[in-house]
């Protein structure tokens, strides 16, 4: 108990003196606060090093600013407590600071929360038995645990928010550059966006050029880590070095059509061990899966699916073009979140489809043009307008009917959330096919 009372000591400075952190706003800290004044349970997830635990710490600091008794602010992490009992930190805290949960309202901090066993039903126990004095609030790095188990045991208690490395303009943020209005920043925003795709949305390494450094980060305090540490804890898995060599495949060739049958004959795995281990990867936020769009559901799910890692190693410092454009490829899927891209029997493909009512079909190419693959989704799902996210090339493609807007990357990605949303207006409109609007689109110089 004494070691829970040092570590408690030690985690929770505001106790004693003004709490300080550097902070940079986070579009999810916007999200979170809108859910704060209700009892539920919050839940961050997200890969290692993203920000979490910067986020609670943000979170103290509000509740403080707003007059919260910062005695009745708890932050514990079960790192290195994963036999610790939740109630024996929470008597240590109780006797520790001469409270006691039944009386007054207190904000509970809990930080890599799957590594406790059990936590589900001791995180539920707390809920239930002191709920109106306690907001709870819950970190983890493996998806799978927060979301399989709260859906089990918390039902109904928990909000889930997913926390990601950084956007290109919270990167701008933290780096107090000016990026508005947009047009007269271009030169500088396409000079920036190179030192982007370096740091691959890593708050810490935000402002790192060096190379090696880079690449030692996200190999040693990311892929080891949960490769080596919290995957094995989670999962019974007998071979890790198979396990961290399908990372480095998916890394390696990011976007990669995978044929279960035919890589677990590779790696010599069964069938069921691969599409484990991609589960696994998965739900450890390290990489990212595809699904081949389709109005059918059930045609969806039978398809091949897409592979992206969600962290670039060797590939990104190489200068040859193939390894620039399936870089380039990896961060705009990954920035789009993207969950579908397109392909036909005829090989006809579309590397990212937002699946609104109407589909939005958007082609990422890093050098030449084509458009082929766009048009072919225009006609087959009759909709007139799709998009290129280009390297820096704008410009409008008309073609018959149909208008295909290219934006530069670095010009996207400062206006992307509200791009999609007039995107998604527009195609509804043209749904409804109203005459005085049959040929509006979205002019590019607006954007």
């Amino acid at each position: 108990m004494s070691k829970i009372k040092d570590v408690l000591l030690e985690s929770n400075p505001w106790w004693k003196e003004e709490f300080k952190i550097e902070y940079h706003e986070r579009d999810i800290h916007k999200q979170i606060l809108k859910y704060l004044p209700l009892p539920q349970i919050i839940a961050l997830t997200g890969l290692r090093r993203v920000g979490k635990t910067t986020l609670l710490f943000k979170i103290t600091i509000d509740f403080i600013k707003k007059g919260f008794d910062a005695g009745n602010i708890i932050y514990f992490s079960f790192d290195e407590f994963r036999e610790t009992e939740l109630r024996d930190v929470m008597k240590e805290y109780e006797k520790l600071m001469e409270k006691n949960l039944r009386q007054g309202k207190y904000l509970l901090l809990f930080d890599e929360i799957q590594k406790l066993t059990n936590w589900e039903d001791q995180v539920k126990r707390f809920y239930d038995t002191y709920g109106k004095n306690l907001k709870i609030i819950i970190s983890g790095s493996e998806s799978m645990f927060i979301k399989k188990k709260s859906k089990e045991t918390l039902s109904g208690r928990i909000f889930d928010f997913k926390v990601e490395t950084l956007s290109f303009k919270e990167f701008l943020s933290f780096k107090d550059i000016k990026y508005k209005p947009v047009p007269l920043y271009e030169r500088e925003l396409a000079r920036l966006f190179e030192e982007y795709i370096l740091c691959q949305g890593f708050p810490e390494l935000v402002g790192i050029k060096d190379k090696e450094v880079i690449r030692k980060y996200i190999k040693e305090s990311i892929v080891e880590k949960v490769i080596y540490r919290d995957l094995p804890h989670l999962f019974k898995i007998k071979d890790i070095a198979i396990l961290e060599s399908l990372l480095g495949i998916i890394m390696e060739e990011p976007g990669q059509l995978i044929e279960l049958s035919d890589l677990s004959k590779e790696l010599k795995l069964s069938r069921q061990t691969l599409s484990n281990y991609l589960v696994y990867l998965e739900e450890a936020f390290l990489i990212r899966k595809l699904y081949n769009y389709s109005k059918n559901r059930r045609k969806t799910e039978r398809k091949l699916k897409k592979y992206y890692p969600a962290i670039i190693s060797d590939l990104i410092y190489k200068d040859d073009d193939i390894s620039r454009s399936k870089v380039f490829e990896w961060l705009i899927v990954t920035r789009l979140d993207a969950g579908f891209f397109w392909r036909d029997s005829y090989k006809n493909e579309v590397d990212v489809i937002v699946p609104e009512k109407i589909p939005i079909p958007i082609e990422i190419k890093y050098g030449k043009l084509d458009t082929s693959g766009l048009i072919a989704f225009m006609k087959k799902f009759k909709i007139t307008e799709g998009y290129i996210i280009s390297y820096e090339i704008e410009k409008q493609i008309k073609i018959g009917a149909y208008k295909i807007n290219v934006i530069p990357a670095f010009k996207f990605l400062s206006i992307s959330p509200e791009f999609l949303q007039a995107s998604i207006q527009q195609q509804t409109l043209l749904e409804h096919k109203a005459p005085e609007l049959s040929d509006i689109h979205i002019p590019v110089t607006a954007l």
